[in-house]
């Protein structure tokens, strides 16, 4: 969150434009920020109903995601439709159950629930691109069976009632079947699959769209491991790295051309700081040293 006033640059033709239209009555528009373009939140290539039925889904306007054909969604991975901040809160056995609010760089959101699990633990946040895995379809709080509940909202938390989503609108009572073309992080792999069992992430960076590196933590054998997906040129080899360094220790660094990830790296480093990062293509992250814990 930013706070304070936005620091707003005019250009003198700007300036000249709107007196001009001030002295002679023209409306004159400031100029707009594109809309987010919002992908389904699945796999690429996969599909399935997107029902906006009505009356009385709660919120109105919401997408139940329900199984299409002999493809059952029970069990499919959720992605984020649009690039921004994931949040992560568990409701129990009521209301959305397990579910994620990602933020998005207008400051739009976006809402995914009933889900089984999640790749954070409630509480948590961490940066993601459009196509990062969030979690996987299920039926948690007050889900009728197995589906995911879909919500896109305004900047003030208003629920859109005829979401767009890879450029098919669903108003209220419509039920359209989707394929979704959220390609670019169909990675696969998963960083908890890539560090192996016991390991859960604590932090995570995006390479813009060319992929995501990870930070996980193993509380049981103190052990850090950080592990880069790619996003984009998936299954084709290409440039990419990841590195993990404690503090006062050497850096340890895995890269090359590889076709899904890099990694993992793994170092002990309890009650140490780390630094850690990596990269795809040219996109790098590198962060300070942190989580001393």
């Amino acid at each position: 969150m930013v706070h304070g006033r936005p620091h707003v640059r005019f250009s003198l033709r700007w300036v000249l434009a709107l007196l001009a239209a001030s002295l002679l009555g023209i409306p004159f528009a400031t100029p707009a920020h594109a809309a987010i373009a919002h992908k389904a939140p699945f796999d690429c290539g996969k599909t399935f109903y997107a029902n906006n039925w009505s009356p009385g889904h709660n919120p109105a306007g919401s997408i139940d995601w329900q199984t299409y054909g002999s493809d059952a969604i029970n069990g499919e991975n959720v992605r984020a439709s649009a690039a921004g901040t994931a949040h992560f809160y568990d409701a129990g056995s009521v209301s959305y159950g397990k579910w994620v609010e990602i933020v998005h760089s207008d400051g739009t959101r976006t809402r995914y629930a009933h889900m089984s699990s999640m790749v954070k633990a409630a509480g948590s946040t961490m940066s993601v691109a459009q196509g990062t895995k969030i979690g996987v379809v299920g039926s948690t709080g007050d889900a009728s069976g197995p589906h995911l509940h879909y919500e896109q909202r305004n900047s003030s938390g208003v629920v859109d009632t005829s979401p767009t989503v890879d450029g098919v609108t669903v108003s209220l009572g419509q039920k359209k079947a989707i394929t979704s073309s959220n390609c670019g992080g169909s990675n696969p792999y998963s960083a908890e699959e890539v560090c192996g069992s016991g390991f859960d992430t604590i932090d995570s960076a995006a390479l813009g769209s060319a992929g995501q590196v990870f930070l996980l933590y193993n509380s049981g054998t103190g052990n850090n491991c950080v592990v880069t997906l790619k996003y984009t040129n998936v299954g084709t080899a290409s440039a990419v790295s990841a590195f993990l360094e404690p503090q006062g220790s050497s850096r340890t660094t895995d890269s090359g051309s590889y076709g899904y990830y890099a990694g993992p790296v793994k170092r002990s480093a309890p009650g140490v700081c780390v630094k850690w990062g990596g990269s795809v293509g040219s996109t790098t992250y590198t962060s300070p040293f942190e989580h001393c814990g």
